[in-house]
């Protein structure tokens, strides 16, 4: 029966997304079991993380600066913006490095069912960003889900008065995907967005 200290240590570890009981417990062990080589550093880095962690006033990005690290690079192209729902959909699609310009995060996506509207999210704050103007292209990067779409339709509504190229991800058929394991809606849309053979 661990103590109740370790107890507590393990049942936060078990919140964490990816990590159920088994897992906390295992990482509670390794890190017991290697206290001064993966508990200690651990320890330094949530500490210094939680004194400095901060959300950019720019494009909502979580870092440890204000405005963050991408607001402030000079080699990103600022006349490209790319609007994504979270920051975890800001930090997959910045690992890629396809893309050369900066983000805006809105906070999550429009939804009749969970009661966020647009006021909930930082869709005026993005447009005006656009308003101000020097940005030429503005990506929708929403995720394929209704929520997601609904959000992008509404975002291309409020941009469209405005001076810039809209464009949106493609969405179809994964890399490496087979036919008959994908849903009938991705297949719908790469029906739809199907291209010439070159």
């Amino acid at each position: 029966m661990a103590s109740p200290e370790i107890e507590t240590l393990t049942q936060a570890l078990a919140k964490l997304p990816g990590l159920g009981p088994r897992s906390a417990r295992r990482a509670v062990l390794h890190l017991l079991k290697k206290r001064e080589a993966a508990m200690a550093p651990l320890l330094r880095a949530l500490e210094a993380v939680n004194e400095k962690l901060t959300s950019c006033h720019v494009c909502g990005n979580v870092d440890t600066s204000d405005p963050c690290g991408i607001c402030v690079d000079a080699r990103r192209d600022s006349r490209m913006l790319c609007v994504v729902e979270e920051v975890a959909d800001l930090w997959a699609l910045d690992r890629s490095r396809l893309f050369p310009g900066r983000y805006h995060v809105l906070g999550g996506r429009l939804s009749a069912l969970e009661g966020v509207r647009p006021e909930d999210l930082s869709i005026d704050l993005l447009v005006g960003r656009v308003a101000a103007g020097g940005i030429d292209e503005v990506v929708l990067a929403m995720n394929a889900t209704l929520e997601g779409q609904t959000t992008a339709h509404y975002i291309a509504d409020r941009l469209e008065p405005l001076p810039v190229r809209l464009t949106q991800l493609a969405h179809g058929l994964p890399v490496g995907g087979e036919l008959d394991y994908l849903d009938e809606g991705t297949l719908a849309q790469a029906l739809r967005a199907r291209r010439p053979v070159t």
